[in-house]
């Protein structure tokens, strides 16, 4: 008699009838741990992996915060002359159109992860994420080539687009993998601080730029040194993946050591990572996910993405000063993302995120009314409140969503969900900001989307469970020492009473 596949499917009055039959199956399904399931992490082999990954995230987000920063240079540059409006319109949708492609990226990528490994698709979408990054830097403007600019931008988005859809899956899977259960927010938290450096890194650099070259020299060949640089920091993010070995609860999976458990029958029964498995088996934990991922995601471009273009356009702020003052909050995030980390594993991941959506269901309007003050203070102030409620979610939500699927079918699955999530709502809130802006004659409107944002966040939060301090699903526990893996052995076989 085969095992049931779940719980709900057991027809409680054959488990009255039968009780011997039915423990003997679970028992089977859930064997007792043995000392040679539990792994014991390497802390070096650990920090190794957390840095290649962030590094690649760093990566990803400084190409898309170079674009988002540059978005009125860039219309300037690659569409025909015409009124402001319909040039950052057409920037922006240059910009949405590389999420387009994102959720490709991820069905193919995320499946290939489950099947042949993390680390070699990591490496494969670094490389594939410089080269379109470089790319950009080299081609010509609309006044050299005509409409072959835009369409050569355009092609390029699409090939960092495609990277991109396997890179955050990946990386986030890659960090949850290698650490420690009661770590995991910790580490976790340094693939966030690896976007918000990627940020800063490309903030900074247009600010440099923008103070030591004329407008003239910005439109004429400055903005093309962001993109040049992608190259460098590439070789270097590649180097180190390849450095790496394959994740600690891929290489259980891979080579067969964890044959008791639920996850390698699954394995070894079907194919790891089949997209329709994913689709069918798992569409409650998507769901979930890509309603967390929308609600932050939103968020999160809102105010790291377009607010430097929503002060300068909308605002008439000068750019530099936007982008200073977003620089020191995005530094300040820096500084006590990693704490969040820590508090995650501590109280879980449920009361930070929650916490985090919360803030921007509040403080949305209240912020943007401050903004619009103008304000050097008010302006800082405001920024301050959404970026505070917005590291809640960075530093929480990189151990939080790969800890929603199996170890089996866990890249893939976040990764379609991620990027479906992003392409749908995050890649596209610049665009949409602008047109609601536009259309409503409001300023506000960003306060208004990032409200109703938070709205499907917190019925988002209040459905999932909580994972922080548990094994992965699908893997055995994952421990710091000896001691505790011994530990954990020991609790199953309590003492005999006599």
């Amino acid at each position: 008699m085969a095992a049931p596949d779940n719980d709900e499917s057991v027809d409680p009055a054959a488990v009255r009838r039968h009780r011997v039959l039915f423990r003997a199956i679970e028992k089977r399904r859930h064997p007792k741990l043995r000392r040679s399931d539990i792994t014991v992490t390497d802390e070096a082999a650990v920090k190794r992996a957390t840095k290649a990954a962030a590094l690649g995230n760093a990566m990803e987000w400084y190409d898309f915060g170079i674009y988002s920063y540059l978005a009125v240079t860039i219309g300037k540059v690659f569409f025909p002359s015409g009124n402001d409006t319909a040039q950052l319109l057409s920037s922006f949708a240059t910009f949405a159109v590389a999420f387009l492609v994102r959720p490709l990226g991820g069905m193919v990528f995320g499946p290939l992860g489950d099947k042949v490994g993390r680390k070699r698709i990591l490496s494969l979408t670094m490389i594939m994420m410089a080269v379109g990054t470089f790319a950009i830097g080299l081609v010509p403007s609309h006044d050299v080539i005509g409409m072959w600019a835009p369409a050569l931008l355009i092609f390029f988005r699409l090939v960092q687009g495609f990277s991109t859809g396997g890179e955050y899956g990946g990386a986030s899977t890659f960090i949850a993998e290698y650490a420690p259960d009661k770590r995991r927010g910790f580490f976790g938290s340094f693939l966030e601080l690896g976007t918000l450096g990627g940020y800063v890194g490309a903030s900074g650099l247009v600010v440099i730029l923008n103070s030591v070259l004329s407008a003239d020299e910005m439109l004429a060949w400055g903005w093309r040194i962001p993109f040049l640089v992608a190259a460098p920091l590439g070789l270097i993010g590649l180097y180190l993946r390849l450095k790496l070995d394959e994740t600690p609860a891929f290489q259980k999976l891979e080579g067969g050591q964890v044959k008791a458990s639920e996850a390698a029958d699954s394995v070894e029964t079907s194919a790891t990572g089949d997209l329709g498995k994913i689709f069918t088996r798992y569409w409650r934990p998507l769901l979930l996910c890509l309603a967390l991922v929308a609600a932050y995601n939103i968020n999160d471009y809102m105010l790291l993405s377009y607010m430097p273009t929503y002060l300068s356009d909308e605002l008439g702020y000068g750019t530099n000063h936007g982008l200073l003052i977003l620089l020191l909050v995005m530094v300040l995030q820096m500084c006590v993302i990693n704490y969040v980390g820590r508090l995650s594993d501590r109280f879980g991941r449920k009361p930070l995120l929650m916490t985090g959506m919360l803030g921007f269901l509040f403080l949305s309007v209240p912020s943007f009314l401050l903004i619009r003050q103008g304000s050097v203070v008010l302006i800082a102030l405001g920024l301050l409140l959404m970026g505070l409620s917005l590291v809640m979610m960075l530093g929480t939500m990189s151990a939080a969503l790969p800890a929603i699927f199996p170890t089996h079918v866990r890249y893939g699955s976040l990764s379609v969900a991620y990027n479906l999530a992003t392409s749908l709502f995050g890649g596209t809130t610049p665009l949409v900001i602008t047109a609601l802006i536009s259309a409503f004659d409001s300023t506000l409107m960003p306060a208004y989307y990032a409200t109703g944002a938070a709205v499907i966040g917190v019925i988002a939060v209040l459905c999932m469970r909580e994972t922080a301090n548990k094994p992965l699903a699908g893997s055995p526990p994952s421990v710091e020492t000896e001691a505790e893996a011994t530990e954990l052995v020991q609790a199953q076989s309590p003492q005999p009473k006599f």
